[in-house]
């Protein structure tokens, strides 16, 4: 096919000229127009740029814990994303930074997004306060939660963060039961299979339900980077298992850059991965955890899981409800689309190294998954 051309006329629009063949009728093929536009003028360029954010989608998306320290710069990445149109800052009137001061500063961000703050004092109930804020939403983003010490074990935080998360869920639950629900809080190992368990027994699809691990992925892409020189575009970590130390297990086998290293480094490259949040915990000195990485891997989440429900085919790694192991919650590659997540893909070949590595992770992880799920079936959804 011949390449259209873009051309102007003296005084008025882009004039897309379609070539026709002796069965053609006149007029413009749309699909070829899009496919064959050389974009050879600052005017094709405006009109491409106008095209793609038609193109976009217009989500509604809510950011919880918005005005924390993951919050305020998740809020921002979500804000300048073109498939949002409109952002809910949800936090407590107890933050030192009001939710309404992030949206307001949000809100002059030259993008399309609508950007709105809501306050609930720390005793109010989100089912009964939130409806406003949740009803309609397409995604939820949950970076709240008591972040981890220096020290301190994950179960620590289990009936704490869980109970947390427990009441924005179930307010999920009632005012947007089709929005995916990103859940950013500790112990993500258990934390998920509680919510998702309550989320089941109001007949509601796990698939909307996602425990966000993006952050090891990032990690470990960036010290594969780091070791190896390679551009960042060609590497690509999955990492599987769960979210909390031994249960951390890139498959630096699966990345063609990864592949390369030698075996000898790969021990002390994986334990780097799994403790490099206890490593910012320490250089933080007690006083946070990891914020604006946190905030970036999630908003690298929350891009995909818009990208699939706006019809595009975008894969992640996140920890879901899964059937490839023996174990019924696993992070491993996901495809998100439509309904959330709609393809668990299987683990792929391993090395005798990662098999291992799998092998010793699974009672770990089996034992965080249970403390979750024991949750559960002690608590329900108003």
């Amino acid at each position: 096919m011949l390449a259209q051309e873009a051309k102007k006329t003296p005084k008025g629009p882009i004039l897309l000229v379609s070539p026709r063949g002796p069965n053609d009728s006149p007029g413009l093929d749309s699909q070829s127009c899009l496919l064959d536009l050389l974009v050879s003028s600052r005017f094709a360029s405006r009109f491409v740029r106008q095209f793609c954010t038609a193109m976009a989608g217009n989500f509604k998306v809510c950011v919880v814990g918005g005005a924390g320290g993951i919050g305020q710069p998740l809020s921002m990445l979500m804000a300048m994303d073109p498939n949002v149109s409109e952002l809910c800052v949800y936090d407590l009137t107890m933050a030192m930074v009001p939710a309404e001061g992030v949206a307001a500063d949000l809100s002059h961000l030259n993008m399309k997004c609508k950007v709105k703050g809501y306050a609930f004092d720390k005793d109010d109930k989100a089912i009964d306060k939130a409806g406003d804020c949740l009803t309609g939403c397409h995604l939820v983003l949950v970076p709240a939660g008591v972040p981890r010490k220096p020290g301190q074990d994950r179960k620590d935080l289990l009936n704490i963060n869980a109970g947390i998360a427990k009441n924005i869920v179930e307010a999920c639950a009632k005012f947007c039961p089709e929005a995916v629900v990103g859940l950013i809080v500790n112990p993500v190992n258990s934390v998920v299979p509680a919510m998702c368990e309550m989320w089941k027994k109001k007949g509601l699809n796990p698939a909307k339900i996602v425990g966000i691990t993006t952050l090891d992925v990032v990690r470990a892409d960036k010290f594969v980077h780091e070791m190896t020189g390679a551009p960042m575009s060609d590497v690509s970590v999955p990492v599987i298992g769960g979210h909390a130390g031994t249960t951390i297990l890139p498959l630096f086998s699966q990345c063609q850059v990864g592949m390369t290293i030698p075996a000898d480094k790969i021990p002390d490259l994986d334990k780097k991965v799994q403790d490099a949040g206890t490593v910012v915990v320490a250089a933080k000195n007690g006083k946070g955890s990891a914020t604006l990485s946190m905030a970036y891997a999630g908003a690298r989440l929350g891009k995909a899981v818009l990208a699939g429900l706006n019809g595009e085919v975008v894969t992640e790694c996140a920890y879901v409800e899964s059937k490839i192991t023996d174990l019924p919650y696993f992070a491993s590659k996901v495809t998100f689309g439509k309904q959330g997540v709609e393809t668990v893909h299987p683990l792929g070949d391993l090395n005798d190294y990662e098999q291992g590595r799998l092998k010793a992770l699974l009672p770990v992880l089996k034992e965080e998954i249970e403390a979750g799920l024991d949750y559960a079936k002690e608590n329900d959804f108003a």
